[in-house]
């Protein structure tokens, strides 16, 4: 039976429709609900809000603890020779041999014994480590070379053998004569560096794609699989790598994945998830989009730390074989990263699983020509993001079916429908209630003289003051993640780079709230988001 996983074009069913104004419903009802509550009785609204704002203060205290644990865990992470481990694979019984005598210990070492002992056992059920080969596919809309040069050098300066590296530029025809000149200068300077420097023009306006990264990185992949066919190399060895134009990755990034890949048996159905860190020009940003950046970098800190929950972002890793059996990343939406993860979990009938890559890709942070121009493209990126609320629509429709339509069984997908619902109902809701929420049954019931009413804000602060714990691990830690202060600055920059979480407040209203409900409301209304808006990149000098 072949499988439907495609999103819907046009009219959808009822069942989709529902689902698809489900979040924002819930989300304008759970701050809807705190009103009429407080207005019926003030002890009710109470009790609601400090459930809710208890809540908060849960997720605060484990986003404390996960932020210190994945940091320290991406340090050890970095110290590991990946290129000598994915070596050590191809000879496993000696490698094995060598290393029990071995004092100098490292990060997993043990770990690393148990796969050299295990493929000794297994054989050559293992890829070899010397026939491994790494696609990289960036996509660019029309980013010139001082962008896309740095993130190329990046590839070429990895540890992994360049001449097993086969790098795809995929350019979009809509970025005009410009980025046609870019992609032929770039094409005659690395054109030696890799053993292939491939440049695949995604044409405009075709047919079933909405004007998105999905569709050009699924053009570029099919111009990849016909080219390993071509040249007769192992497509059950290849892992493809999607890239934004200002990604850099971490010079240990491809070997860690190559080893990942070879030593886990289930290699074909997982995806390698980077840690994406948005450090690349951090000094260079102003205050908002600083903190913008970093939050979303201790999130994505955080998710390597639970891989239950773990889902494709921005960058990742996926064979070219199960790519090319899914047809690669959708075309019919912009959010294709996350969106991938449904898309392949629900190919492989629900085995399937993103397995954490401790090696980060560095990103930008957002900065625009003036100050304004950054913050509106700042939230144009961030409502992009809040997107991904239209996986609940997609989820749920493969869900509430009957049990001989659906793609995996029902209590398998039940919890992470549950998890995608309320993560972007909680994005939308915590940052207005936890702000303003504490003065709502004091207001709305002005003459009811209650003593739970009138403390609640000062009950409420007292939370939020717990609360601000994580927020100061999240500034210690975001101090020493950050990259070397550019000398064009003065150490007085390091004060702004304190002072701006006193933003906080503020960038999580409208970054987090506002943006969320504002995608969420596009979806209730059937206004669909099916344009790609390119964040501009601006290199300063």
């Amino acid at each position: 039976m072949r499988k439907n996983l495609e999103i819907p074009q046009g009219k959808r069913t009822k069942l989709y429709r529902f689902l698809e104004i489900l979040p924002g419903a819930l989300s304008y009802g759970a701050i809807i609900l705190l009103f009429i509550l407080s207005w019926v009785d003030p002890v009710l609204g109470s009790i609601y809000l400090f459930i809710l704002i208890a809540s908060t203060l849960v997720k605060a205290v484990g986003i404390a603890y996960r932020t210190i644990q994945g940091y320290e865990v991406i340090k050890r992470a970095g110290r590991v020779d990946w290129r000598k481990r994915v070596e050590d694979l191809a000879t496993p019984h000696d490698a094995y041999e060598r290393l029990c005598n071995d004092n100098n210990k490292s990060y997993h070492f043990e770990e690393h014994l148990e796969n050299l002992k295990m493929m000794t056992a297994m054989g050559k059920e293992y890829p070899n480590p010397n026939k491994i080969y790494h696609v990289v596919i960036m996509t660019a809309y029309n980013e010139g070379e001082e962008v896309l040069g740095p993130s190329i050098e990046a590839v070429k300066d990895t540890t992994f053998p360049n001449d097993h590296i086969i790098f795809t530029l995929a350019y979009e025809a809509r970025g005009g004569e410009e980025i046609e000149q870019t992609a032929m200068r770039l094409k005659a300077k690395y054109k030696d560096t890799f053993r292939e420097f491939m440049l695949v023009k995604h044409p405009d306006n075709l047919p079933g794609e909405v004007i998105g990264k999905g569709p050009n990185l699924t053009y570029a992949g099919k111009a990849v699989a016909k080219y390993v066919e071509a040249k007769h190399l192992p497509i059950e060895n290849i892992i493809v790598t999607s890239l934004d134009s200002d990604n850099h990755m971490a010079p240990k990034y491809l070997d860690s994945v190559a080893y990942e890949f070879i030593t886990h048996p289930n290699r074909q159905r997982l995806s390698y998830q980077p840690v994406s860190l948005f450090m690349n020009n951090i000094w260079d940003a102003p205050a908002p989009s600083r903190v913008i950046a970093v939050s979303n970098s201790f999130f994505n800190v955080i998710s390597t730390m639970r891989p239950h929950v773990l889902r494709n972002f921005a960058s990742h890793s996926q064979p070219l074989q199960a790519l090319e059996a899914m047809d690669f990343w959708s075309k019919r939406t912009i959010v294709e990263d996350g969106h991938q993860y449904w898309r392949s979990l629900f190919f492989f009938s629900g085995d399937y699983s993103v397995l954490p890559i401790r090696i980060p890709i560095y990103q930008d942070a957002v900065i625009d020509d003036s100050l304004w121009k950054t913050i509106k493209a700042q939230f144009i990126q961030v409502r992009r993001w809040d997107y991904g609320a239209s996986d609940v629509a997609y989820v749920g429709s493969k869900l509430f079916v009957k049990k001989e339509q659906r793609l995996m069984p029902f209590w398998q997908l039940f919890p992470k429908f549950w998890r995608l619902l309320d993560g972007h109902v909680t994005l939308a809701i915590m940052a207005p209630i936890v702000a303003f929420g504490g003065w709502v049954p004091m207001i709305m019931n002005l003459s009811a003289h209650t003593m739970v009413g009138y403390n609640l804000p000062n009950i409420v602060s007292v939370v939020e003051t717990f609360a601000a714990a994580g927020l100061i691990v999240t500034v210690l830690i975001s101090f020493r993640m950050l990259p070397k202060r550019p000398a064009k600055y003065r150490k007085s920059r390091n004060i702004s780079m304190l002072l701006q979480w006193i933003l906080m407040p503020v960038t999580s209203i409208l970054y987090q709230s506002i943006a969320a409900f504002y995608s969420q409301t596009r979806l209730m209304l059937g206004l669909y988001m099916e344009k790609f808006d390119v964040t501009k990149k601006v290199v300063k000098k």
